[in-house]
């Protein structure tokens, strides 16, 4: 087992979570990117992308595992259900949902949209699976972000709201709430970066079949595009395997609260990347920005009390 006492430490688990956020605050912006240099076009081209993408993730999770300790990660039968269940929610239905809605809507609605994943996680610790309490403070967090959620798709050039759009990237925030729950449950008793590798590779596998049933194909170069793709793979070995360790043994709403970052480091990247300098800094997107920043800040300090 991992030495879950390091991932305890306050000042670990702040550069740890820190780290995370940042490298997923990259990933809208990036797979905006992504579509750009490898003209990907549809949904099933977007849904092989994916695909390749966590399915790579999943491979280099299990070689750098093996290589921490010493021995090849295999996968046991009591791993089957952790694999299979984080596998559906975390990477297949998650990403399913993201991948299609950002391509439906920008990089910076995709980025605090994406902030929503800390308050939605509470409550789907607290409501569904009884981790912790829902308090007065925590509910009045969880509105808040949500309000500015419906601020920012009611004003000014956000005010076009499309379900597939920014509806399927709250979608994906569910689900991937739904799987830190299960990554909470699973790594109780079994290998964190096991899990994690083996359910990015088969959440991988599942959606490049699914994209190429429905008729989706790449075009592979050595070009730039190869470098994102290897970035965005990167991103999710490192950070959803240091996450998954931070949760085993952490209350899901104090590692969740972290996710504030995500937003705030997406919207930067996407003003720079995709060049949406003019949504990112506009009045409504600032005021989302900071609702949702706030709700989190709310959820900390209660968290820091119970």
């Amino acid at each position: 087992m991992e030495n879950r006492g390091f991932f305890k430490k306050p000042s670990h688990v702040f550069l740890l979570a820190m780290l995370c956020c940042i490298l997923w605050g990259s990933a809208a912006p990036f797979i905006k990117w992504g579509y750009q240099l490898f003209n990907i076009e549809g949904v099933p081209s977007i849904l092989m992308f994916a695909g390749i993408r966590f399915a790579l993730a999943g491979l280099l999770v299990i070689l750098f595992g093996s290589f921490l300790q010493k021995k090849v990660l295999v996968a046991k039968k009591e791993n089957i259900q952790g694999i299979c269940t984080l596998a559906l929610f975390q990477t297949a239905g998650q990403y399913f949902f993201y991948y299609i809605g950002l391509s439906y809507t920008s990089g910076v609605n995709g980025s605090i949209i994406t902030g929503t994943s800390a308050f939605i996680s509470l409550l789907v610790a607290s409501l569904i699976f009884h981790y912790e309490k829902l308090t007065l403070r925590k509910t009045l967090g969880c509105f808040i972000g949500f309000l500015g959620i419906l601020f920012m798709n009611m004003s000014g050039a956000s005010a076009n709201f499309s379900f597939i759009g920014e509806g399927f990237v709250l979608m994906s925030q569910l689900c991937g709430a739904i799987s830190a729950a299960f990554i909470k449950k699973f790594t109780q008793k079994q290998n964190a970066v096991l899990l994690s590798g083996y359910q990015f590779f088969l959440g991988g596998v599942l959606l490049i079949i699914i994209g190429y049933l429905m008729g989706g194909h790449i075009t592979f170069e050595f070009n730039l595009g190869l470098l994102v793709l290897i970035h965005l793979a990167l991103v999710s070995a490192i950070a959803y395997t240091i996450w998954g360790l931070l949760l085993s043994v952490n209350p899901v709403s104090k590692i969740g609260v972290y996710m504030c970052v995500t937003p705030i480091i997406g919207v930067i990247l996407s003003s720079v990347v995709l060049h949406e300098s003019n949504q990112a800094f506009q009045f409504s997107s600032l005021i989302a920005l900071v609702l949702v920043s706030l709700s989190v800040f709310l959820v900390n300090k209660e968290t820091q009390t119970d």
